[in-house]
């Protein structure tokens, strides 16, 4: 039986008064190298969504990690904020949940370091309904919900400009906004934090759903989506992050191995059935 540890109020809140005070000392303190030397024995913490991040984490834990002599322990976020600040803080020692793009735009408004350490999966964003069955089902009138932060939301709105639901101005790229649409082609379009978005999506015509909170709503994004992204030349491989100067941690490194090896790559293909694709190989930049 697997542990996974949730986040409280109370971690989320030292979370947040511990990121301020970071903020105001240096980056590289000798006392914090002084521990990382000697975290070796200690347990790799390592931040991660539920799905299929924590799952991909736990198989590693119960299946590989024991051989690699690596104590693994995962928590488990809900939001795409904590799990940065908590690594920046050094609540945790890593985490498993995100894109480059998405933390591009998190490092420079929160004056954080985070850094990429090996892309693991690829989460295909798609286009879900329950109202319509197909794309030339969707009308002027009609209302798509669409994630709210800045890089999903962006994702969000190429995937219905490939689609032909929407035109983009020339040039704008992952970074669309709202702003940036063009020709809205009769469609109103309603921005939530992506997490919310398949709860609402009774509540519209059609939603654009990050890939893990589609499985975890129950949705598949290889079967039930109306369009989806293509994996081919995706920039948004979910990977393995630390705050920088811990890309060298022996426990990082180890866990890095694993993520990356046949048996991790087996296991996404036959849980996900390409709802999750595997991304060894590709690096971020």
């Amino acid at each position: 039986m697997r542990k996974n540890i949730k986040l409280t109020a109370g971690i989320a809140a030292t979370a947040a008064l511990a990121l301020g005070l970071t903020a105001c000392g240096t980056a590289s303190d000798p006392s914090s190298a002084k521990d990382a030397a000697g975290s070796a024995d200690k347990p790799l913490v390592v931040a991660a969504s539920p799905t299929p991040h924590a799952d991909i984490l736990n198989y590693v834990k119960d299946n590989l990690a024991a051989k690699e002599g690596l104590k693994l322990e995962v928590k488990e976020f809900t939001d795409y904020v904590l799990p940065n600040t908590a690594t920046q803080t050094g609540q945790v020692d890593a985490n498993f949940f995100q894109h480059k793009p998405y933390l591009d735009d998190f490092n420079k408004k929160n004056n954080t370091t985070i850094v990429p350490v090996v892309n693991v999966h690829l989460e295909p964003l798609g286009l879900y309904s329950k109202k319509v069955k197909a794309l030339s089902d969707i009308k002027a009138g009609q209302t798509i919900a669409v994630p709210n932060d800045t890089t999903n939301g962006g994702r969000a709105l190429q995937l219905l400009a490939e689609n032909g639901l929407i035109t983009l101005k020339d040039g704008v790229g992952t970074n669309a906004k709202l702003s940036d649409i063009t020709d809205k082609k009769g469609l109103e379009f309603k921005e939530l934090e992506a997490a919310t978005v398949p709860r609402a999506l009774n509540d519209v015509d059609a939603a654009v759903i990050n890939g893990n909170y589609a499985i975890e709503a129950k949705l598949s994004p290889a079967e039930d989506a109306i369009a989806i992204e293509k994996a081919e030349g995706n920039p948004y491989a979910n990977f393995l992050a630390v705050k920088e100067g811990n890309e060298k941690d022996a426990r990082v490194q180890k866990l890095a191995k694993l993520l990356n090896s046949p048996e991790v790559k087996k296991y996404i293909e036959d849980t996900y059935d390409g709802s999750v694709i595997p991304a060894f190989g590709a690096v971020a930049k």
